[in-house]
């Protein structure tokens, strides 16, 4: 199944699992796929910048990315690729799709100050990776200082039909989803998904903006189903109502520098990662934060029972 212009709903995306000591742990990769299926995503995506990539070998990278394809049958898989240089990523690009991944996805070097600069990349990424292999178009300035104006975006998705789906992190970044789709309507840019990301910070107010769902990874991706299934369904009230309950834990997972910890310690406690481990370097949860978290847990769980956990031994 490859990636197309029409994709929507929940594409999570994925940690990579680690035991204690730092290997490959793809049971718990497993679970993961599984409860995502289970839970009503339409799609998946892996090694992304949250997946902890750039901590992989080729090899692990690989591995990981065949296990989730393979686990998640029909699901959809998107690879993130993204590389200091374009033989590493036509390498993995063609490995991973020869193993049935649905696309990839690139994100910019911060390296790119100019338009034609981020259009040139683009442009020479497709003629490395082939054509014909459908990506996404990461757009996550905060972290990567690449600045992508809405035209930067027109020229890209128009210059290269491979170019299916934008991953939207920018922040503030509603009027810039407002700007694409009022161009599609218009008929000066061709329809492409839009999945937005950012944790799901802004997920109430960008489905409403038109935005087809999230590509993110908060540790209750379940709640983010739902809340899309809503949007979709016209239930908006309803939608901002789950979101409200959500949103101080959505924030605490979002801060830089542990929100990848906190994330792994939820989805620990909620029996989906056999450990919490990052491989080094990685910021540790310390006590006092462990225990925020338990109290936003707490809190949460007046709400939303998804959040009664067990309690910590």
């Amino acid at each position: 199944m490859r990636l197309t212009a029409d994709a929507q709903g929940v594409y999570p995306i994925a940690p990579t699992p680690f035991h204690a000591d730092g290997s490959l742990d793809l049971a718990s990769a497993d679970r993961l796929v599984d409860f995502y299926q289970a839970c009503g995503a339409t799609g998946l995506t892996v090694l992304g910048q949250l997946g902890e990539a750039a901590k992989l070998e080729h090899a692990e990278s690989l591995a990981v990315a065949e296990r989730m394809i393979r686990r998640g049958g029909p699901l959809p898989v998107v690879v993130g690729v993204s590389a200091p240089g374009f033989a590493a990523m036509r390498a993995l690009t063609h490995e991973a799709m020869d193993r049935g991944a649905a696309g990839v996805m690139i994100a910019p070097p911060n390296t790119l100050r100019t338009d034609d600069q981020i259009v040139g990349y683009y442009r020479q990424a497709v003629e490395a990776i082939g054509a014909d292999v459908p990506f996404v178009l990461q757009d996550y300035p905060l972290t990567f200082s690449v600045q992508m104006s809405p035209g930067v975006i027109r020229r890209i998705v128009t210059e290269l039909p491979s170019c299916v789906m934008l991953k939207h992190e920018d922040w503030p970044g509603l009027e810039k989803i407002s700007t694409l789709r009022g161009w599609e309507r218009e008929g000066s840019l061709r329809r492409i998904a839009i999945l937005t990301g950012n944790n799901g910070l802004f997920v109430d107010c960008e489905m409403g903006r038109g935005a087809d769902g999230a590509n993110t990874g908060y540790a209750f991706p379940d709640m983010l189903c739902e809340l899309v299934q809503l949007h979709q369904a016209g239930q908006r009230e309803q939608a901002h109502d789950l979101f409200d309950a959500h949103l101080p834990l959505l924030r605490y997972e979002q801060q830089p520098g542990i929100g990848l910890t906190v994330r792994k310690y939820l989805l620990h406690r909620r029996g989906l990662l056999g450990s919490p481990t990052l491989r080094a370097p990685a910021a540790p949860l310390t006590a006092t934060a462990r225990a925020e978290v338990e109290h936003l847990l707490g809190r949460l769980a007046r709400h939303d029972e998804r959040a009664r956990l067990a309690p910590l031994d």
